[in-house]
């Protein structure tokens, strides 16, 4: 039950963003796509969204994978978050907590908050790394730092728990 718990929290956290960053008409998708070929990954980030939950676009999760991938080679820490929750679902591609992991970190280590929070969850259910309450903690506690109320709530209540 709390593996289902800690899991349906980190999609919610990555649902929040979307309706920052995503287009609402054809002219944005125009712009973000020509943003996108660019190189601005902010805005393969955008489309990544976009096709991600199907706003604006038909659903496409390979193209949602394709477009965080872009985002990622532009060193977005979002985009490695996002990318991080397509292989931690098996959504686009097949799943693979290790690599989800990595790209958690790889967020985490860009001051990505929502990365962070991805890596304490993996640690606190065991998803490609040994499970460990000490690092959940650590994880959350910097998600915390970087000022996300998730973060400081996840840590709060982890650390209630353990007594």
């Amino acid at each position: 039950m709390m593996r289902f718990m800690f899991a349906a929290l980190l999609w919610l956290i990555a649902l929040e963003t979307v309706g920052v960053t995503s287009a609402e008409t054809p002219d944005e998708l125009t712009v973000l796509t020509k943003q996108c070929k660019s190189g601005d990954a902010s805005g393969c980030f955008s489309l990544g969204l976009m096709y991600d939950v199907g706003k604006g676009v038909t659903q496409d999760s390979v193209k949602a994978v394709e477009f965080y991938r872009k985002a990622c080679d532009g060193q977005y820490a979002a985009g490695y978050f996002q990318l991080g929750l397509m292989y931690d679902k098996g959504k686009g591609v097949t799943q693979d907590y290790f690599k989800a992991v990595e790209l958690f970190q790889k967020a985490c280590d860009g001051q990505d908050a929502s990365g962070c929070i991805g890596l304490g969850v993996e640690y606190a259910v065991g998803h490609g790394v040994r499970q460990s309450v000490e690092d959940a903690l650590t994880f959350y506690g910097k998600a915390c730092d970087l000022k996300d109320a998730n973060g400081c709530k996840f840590y709060a209540e982890l650390k209630a728990g353990k007594k």
